[in-house]
């Protein structure tokens, strides 16, 4: 019964794709009006952390890369999903998905910040539009609904017949285009040292997953190109900024705070 009510909600965003799909590309007004849609569905089927320190410390750092980003079309909201798999992710118009085991796993505050950063310019670049316009080109303009259909990825996917099965296989979460993925992180590389965060923390971020993931590679970065391209790409950009003194590394024990509440609250261990 559950799985028959998830198909219909999934075949609900199906018809508004295609109603969308009269357009050449999604306006800010259809960006909004698909992200929305996307955020019921997705609050339906995962579990948020509803501790207010914890939300507000992952909000603020967020408010923090939007202020020094610059006026945004879009208003902005930031989640965080209790569940220890290693990825984060965002929705048309300004909805920002940052799972607990993200956040157990960065050794510091300007980790953190860079994958909110990341994950803040995919939005910023309306990466999907861009891509919803790509896919209606080349006839999968399903594959727009990758950001609805990620309730079905990465443990979402345990049930549901053969609809949820084919929408996990077209799901691509996050799954742009090497250039996007390259734009986003050039967005977090300029904006973090703006919000006062030290962009090596992306960097290191990245390099930390890789190392820990072994033969499994996080959803984080699966759903990405290789890490190690992406890596230099960002370390290239970071060479040639001259960077301010006294950009935040650490945040006085704060983040190891919100560690040790995210530990007591779901059972879940930092890594």
């Amino acid at each position: 019964m559950r799985g028959s009510r998830r198909c219909l909600r999934i075949a609900a965003l199906l018809g508004l794709v295609a109603t969308l799909s009269s357009c050449m590309t999604l306006s800010l007004r259809e960006e909004k009006q698909l992200g929305d849609r996307s955020a019921v569905e997705l609050a339906k089927n995962l579990h948020f952390v509803r501790d207010r320190w914890i939300v507000h410390y992952v909000d603020e750092i967020g408010r923090q890369i939007l202020a020094a980003a610059g006026p945004q079309p879009f208003e902005y909201h930031f989640n965080v999903v209790e569940d220890d798999e290693l990825n984060a992710f965002a929705l048309p118009a300004g909805y920002v998905y940052i799972h607990t085991g993200v956040i157990l796993a960065a050794e510091n505050v300007s980790e953190l910040a860079g994958v909110i950063a990341h994950e803040v310019g995919h939005v910023v670049e309306r990466h999907v539009a861009r891509n919803y316009n790509r896919q209606r080109n080349t006839g999968l303009v399903y594959n727009v609904l990758a950001v609805a259909a990620s309730i079905f990825v990465g443990g979402y996917a345990a049930s549901g017949g053969q609809l949820l099965g084919q929408l996990a296989a077209v799901a691509y979460v996050n799954r742009f285009t090497r250039e996007a993925e390259m734009e986003a992180d050039s967005f977090a590389v300029a904006v973090l040292p703006r919000a006062g965060y030290d962009p090596n923390g992306l960097v290191t971020f990245f390099a930390k997953l890789e190392t820990k993931s072994g033969a499994h590679v996080p959803t984080f970065l699966s759903s990405h190109p290789p890490t190690p391209e992406r890596m230099e790409h960002a370390a290239a950009l970071i060479a040639g900024l001259d960077l301010p003194e006294g950009l935040r590394v650490t945040d006085n024990g704060e983040l190891e705070i919100i560690q040790r509440r995210i530990e007591l609250l779901t059972g879940q261990a930092a890594r």
